[in-house]
């Protein structure tokens, strides 16, 4: 058995078995768990596993830190697991508890349908575009390097090869989000990648609809999201009314002539319309808003990364990719990453007789500069309190540095998603070439980080966590392996910094675990 498949088993087992969940996701390093009944779900056997960075409950959703990679295997095997028959069980005895069981997974998973419809459109949506995000960093670093060798007039010749190494994926981008969207929605992918090429294909500019010949592309990413889904939905309806006998052949044919008609006379141009209103709508606001909308941007980051919503935001990445070179918004919102590093250094050098607390920060901080911020979301900074929100002011700081630079004509914007933090640095670019938009990032980066030390240093820790982080240093001063105390059993404390002690316990080793374990770890926060 796999180490993920251990670790599935182990989760399985603390959150109360195969009967108690009624739904599993995953984003780049989460994994997220409906269970039908909270009280069945043993939270700290569950933070103390090993291999779990941390873990938070927040009624019957169950928000269990991983890390990149490791949550993939360790998602798939957990659905393996739950789709595996009990040994020795007989499908025509059922108990009551288990029928009970049953109808409490139906009625969790009614609910999360019903409740969570706007959070499970977004997540579903970023389902299609996490799977790109390796191919994205890749290129993007290739072309970054490229760029830097061009700039300096060195290597010509390599310069011509990384050129087509960086550019072959991003010019066929729209089959790819077509194939997914296709996946996603229950259709076939590579149907959902026939509709996505048409949008890149080159006989596109023979085509006049509404009056306007279309280019090449036109649409983008968008355009694919849409033709990939309405693909999917026409394939679905045809195999419910096609005979099987000429379903092989007449199913294809429909749904590729239906969503790619439906995508090339309309999805098209309605597409590139909202694409180019993205986007101006993105370079007028921190061209006009400068500081003053970067600052807003930073400091919200922090909390849409806490609710997943961040997820959204990559098809606008993706656009402005698509359409400038480089997206303006990842740079801004990359700084509430920084905060929190800010915020966390300031942690650890207060508290730092505290041993599990600076474990769990020395474990998770080179994770975070490496871009990766959910384990000191979840191990650190949000457990605590204030902390979090220091970190955000840290983040709305350097988001108003960033955007000051494009405010003064010299835009910073990254050529791929996926990076964050100091793994970002390679993939800059913007108007003013990569030193301007180095100066700017790099700025802002060092302005995040002062301000979220500074905030957490004055006024980050409530004087009740206080208490409690120094009456754990005094019971085990110095001891590395001391267990850590609960944050606080009085009623100053919030059930989350209650709860959350002993996800601090293991956070620390695990980070550096799991990254040495993924070498491609990288920063879904920021995207």
């Amino acid at each position: 058995m796999t180490d993920a498949q251990q670790l599935a088993q182990q989760i399985l087992d603390t959150v109360g078995g195969s009967s108690n969940i009624a739904d599993v996701e995953n984003c780049m390093t989460r994994l997220r768990v409906e269970v039908a009944s909270p009280s069945s779900v043993d939270l700290p056997a569950l933070q103390a596993t090993e291999g779990v960075m941390a873990a938070i409950a927040a009624g019957s959703n169950l928000q269990i830190v991983l890390g990149p990679g490791l949550v993939d295997r360790v998602a798939d095997s957990l659905e393996s697991l739950r789709a595996a028959p009990v040994p020795g069980a007989s499908p025509a005895s059922v108990s009551p508890e288990e029928l009970a069981a049953r109808g409490a997974s139906i009625k969790a998973s009614a609910r999360a349908r019903s409740d969570g419809r706007t959070m499970r459109a977004i997540r579903r949506i970023s389902a299609i575009f996490i799977p790109l995000i390796p191919a994205l960093i890749a290129c993007g670093l290739i072309a970054g390097i490229n760029g830097i060798l061009t700039n300096l007039g060195w290597l010509p010749g390599v310069t011509t090869f990384l050129g087509v190494l960086s550019s072959g994926f991003l010019s066929l981008l729209a089959v790819f989000v077509g194939m997914n969207a296709a996946k996603e929605f229950g259709g076939t992918p590579i149907l959902g990648g026939a509709v996505g090429g048409i949008i890149v294909a080159a006989g596109v500019a023979n085509v006049t609809v509404f009056g306007e010949t279309l280019a090449p592309g036109q649409g983008g990413v968008l355009g694919a999201l849409a033709g990939g889904i309405l693909a999917a939905y026409v394939e679905r309806f045809m195999r419910r009314v096609t005979p099987d006998v000429i379903a092989l052949i007449v199913v294809p044919t429909v749904t590729v002539l239906v969503a790619g008609s439906v995508t090339l006379g309309i999805l098209m141009s309605v597409a590139g319309v909202v694409s180019v209103a993205i986007g101006t709508a993105a370079t007028w606001l921190l061209a006009n808003g400068g500081a003053f909308a970067g600052f807003i941007l930073g400091g919200l980051f922090l909390p849409l990364v806490m609710t997943g919503m961040h997820q959204g935001l990559i098809p606008i990445h993706a656009t402005l990719i698509e359409q400038t070179g480089w997206t303006v918004l990842l740079p801004v919102l990359a700084m509430g990453g920084a905060g929190q590093i800010g915020a966390c250094i300031a942690l650890w050098v207060r508290f730092r007789s505290n041993a599990s607390l600076v474990r769990t920060i020395r474990g998770a901080l080179p994770a975070g500069f490496l871009g990766v911020g959910e384990p000191l979301i979840y191990g650190v900074t949000l457990p605590l309190g204030r902390p979090f929100i220091t970190a955000c002011i840290g983040g709305a700081f350097g988001g108003g540095v960033v955007g000051l630079f494009d405010q003064l004509g010299h835009s910073v914007g990254a050529i791929a998603i996926g990076a964050s933090d100091l793994s970002l640095i390679p993939l800059l670019n913007g108007s003013s070439g990569y030193g301007w938009a180095l100066l700017g990032y790099g700025s802002g980066l060092v302005v995040a980080y002062v301000v979220g030390f500074v905030a957490t240093m004055v006024f980050g820790v409530s004087e009740s966590v206080r208490a409690d982080l120094e009456a754990q240093s005094a019971h085990s001063p110095g001891d590395p392996v001391a267990p850590a105390a609960p944050l606080s059993h009085s009623t100053a404390a919030s059930p989350l910094e209650r709860s959350s002690a002993s996800s601090r316990h293991d956070a620390g080793r695990i980070p550096g675990e799991d990254h040495e374990r993924n070498p491609n770890c990288k920063a879904a926060a920021a995207i």
